[in-house]
C-alpha cells in the first residue's frame, strides 16, 4: 500500500478535508459509490445463501448467526483502527488492497468444505471491508465539494443497492448452481479492483496538490456534551442495526415458517426491504443538509417504531410494505449520523467514519448472534416481537445538540 508521508514543514499535505473542494466531483463519487455496490453486493451473498449453507452444512440458527458475527466481527474491530491510522498516514491504494482481501474470502467460500472454513473466508470478507470503508468514506468526503451529506449518501448507497442485488444474484446464480458458482462473484471483486486503483490515482493526486494553510478545528461544543453525543449516537446505532440484524439474517426464515413460502419469495422479500434501504439512504443525506442532521436522526429512527411494531402482526402482503416502510426510514439516518459525528469531531474523518462503519458492522453481527440464539430457545416469531420495540430508543435523540445555530437574519436598512 502507497503511504502518502504527513510532515509539519509544509502546509501542502494537510488533510484534504481541512481545505474544501472548489467543486462536487461527482466522477469520484461515482466510482466510489460503484466500488461500494460491487463491494457489498458480494458481501450480501454470505446473507443471501445462509439456506443454502444451513441445509448443505446442517447447521442450526446459532450457527448461521456465529457466521454474521465472525464476519461482521472482523470488520467492527479492524475499521476503526485502519481510521484512525490513515487519518495519520493516507494509503490512496488501500482500497484496491482491501477489495482483494474481499476476492479472497470470497475464493475460500466458494470451495469451503467444513464450517470452520467458512468462518474463515467471513473472516477475510470482513477484513477487506474494514479496510475500504473508512478510506472510501474519506474519498467521498474530499469530493463533496462542502456537500457532505450527500457525497455521504451517494457513496452509502452504492452499497445499500449492492446489498439488495445480492440475494436477487443468489436467487437467480447460486442456489440452482450450487456453492461453487459463488466463485463467478470474484470477476466483480476484480472490476473493482480496477476502477479503485484510478480512484487510488485521485486521492494520490489531491494530497499532492498545495492547500492553504487553515486553523484546526475544535469541536462545536463542550468537551463533556461531545462525550454525552457520541453515547447517545451509539445507543442510537445499537437501536438501528440491532433491528437491521433481525431483517437481514432472518426474514427469509420468519416468512418461511410463518407464511410457508419458498425461498425464492423470501429472498425477494428481502430485496424490496433492502431496496428500500437504498432509497432511505440516498435521500437522508441530501435532507440532512438542507434541513439539519438532528432532524432526520431523530424522525428517521423514532418515527419508525409504530410500522416495527405493527410487522409481527401483519399479512404477508401488508408485511412487504411494512418491511419497505422500516428500511426506507431507517437507512436515512445513518448518512446524517456520520457527518454529524464528523462535524461533532473535526479533522478525524478516518477515525469517525471507522468507528460508526466499524460499530455497524459488530453491532449487526452480535444481534444476528444473539437472535439466532433467541430463534433456536423462543422461535422466530419471537425474535421479532421483540425487535419491534427496539426503536423506542430513538427518543434519546432529544439530547443531540445542535451543532449549527441558524444564521441570524440581515439588519432591515433604517428609515429615510
Amino acid at each position: 500500500m502507497q503511504t502518502v508521508s504527513s510532515t509539519p514543514t509544509t502546509a501542502a499535505l494537510a488533510p484534504a478535508d481541512n481545505a474544501p473542494a472548489e467543486q462536487t466531483r461527482f466522477r469520484i463519487l461515482g466510482a466510489i459509490s460503484f466500488s461500494h455496490f460491487l463491494n457489498d453486493m458480494i458481501q450480501s451473498l454470505i446473507l443471501a445463501i445462509y439456506p443454502l449453507f444451513k441445509t448443505d452444512f446442517h447447521l442450526n440458527f446459532a450457527q448461521i448467526g456465529l457466521i454474521t458475527l465472525t464476519y461482521q466481527f472482523t470488520a467492527s474491530l479492524l475499521q476503526p483502527l485502519v481510521g484512525y491510522y490513515t487519518d495519520k498516514y493516507p494509503k490512496p491504494y488501500s482500497l484496491a488492497v482491501g477489495m482483494g482481501c474481499t476476492l479472497a474470502g470470497l475464493l475460500t467460500l466458494s470451495v469451503a468444505p467444513t464450517f470452520p472454513i467458512l468462518l474463515l473466508a467471513a473472516a477475510m470478507v470482513g477484513t477487506g471491508s474494514s479496510i475500504f470503508h473508512p478510506e472510501s468514506s474519506r474519498v467521498a468526503r474530499m469530493a463533496s465539494g462542502g456537500r457532505h451529506g450527500l457525497a455521504q449518501s451517494i457513496f452509502q448507497v452504492g452499497g445499500n443497492a449492492g446489498t439488495a442485488t445480492g440475494p436477487l444474484l443468489a436467487a437467480w446464480i447460486v442456489l440452482p448452481h450450487g456453492q461453487k458458482s459463488v466463485a463467478w462473484f470474484s470477476l466483480a471483486a476484480l472490476l473493482a479492483i480496477v476502477v479503485l486503483i484510478g480512484v487510488g490515482r485521485w486521492y494520490s493526486h489531491q494530497h499532492r496538490l498545495p492547500k492553504k494553510a487553515t486553523a484546526i478545528k475544535h469541536s462545536p461544543v463542550p468537551p463533556h456534551l461531545v462525550r454525552r453525543t457520541l453515547a447517545v449516537l451509539l445507543a442510537l446505532i445499537f437501536s438501528k442495526f440491532f433491528y437491521l440484524a433481525s431483517i437481514n439474517s432472518y426474514l427469509i426464515f420468519y416468512l418461511m415458517h410463518k407464511f410457508h413460502v419458498s425461498t425464492e419469495i423470501g429472498q425477494y422479500h428481502l430485496f424490496v426491504f433492502l431496496a428500500s434501504v437504498a432509497a432511505g439512504t440516498l435521500m437522508g443525506g441530501p435532507i440532512g443538509d438542507r434541513v439539519g442532521r438532528k432532524a432526520v436522526i431523530w424522525v428517521s429512527i423514532l418515527g419508525v417504531a409504530p410500522f416495527t411494531l405493527m410487522l409481527p402482526y401483519a399479512s404477508l402482503e401488508m408485511s412487504a410494505v411494512l418491511s419497505a416502510i422500516i428500511g426506507f426510514m431507517l437507512a436515512s439516518a445513518f448518512p446524517s449520523m456520520v457527518v454529524y459525528a464528523q462535524e461533532l469531531i473535526p479533522g478525524k474523518v478516518g477515525t469517525v467514519a471507522g468507528l460508526f462503519f466499524g460499530l455497524a458492522f459488530g453491532l449487526g453481527g452480535i444481534g444476528a448472534a444473539m437472535l439466532g440464539q433467541l430463534a433456536d430457545m423462543w422461535g422466530i416469531d419471537a425474535v421479532y416481537k421483540i425487535c419491534s420495540f427496539l426503536p423506542l430508543i430513538g427518543l434519546l435523540a432529544v439530547f443531540l445538540p445542535n451543532l449549527h445555530q441558524p444564521k441570524a437574519a440581515p439588519p432591515k436598512p433604517a428609515a429615510a
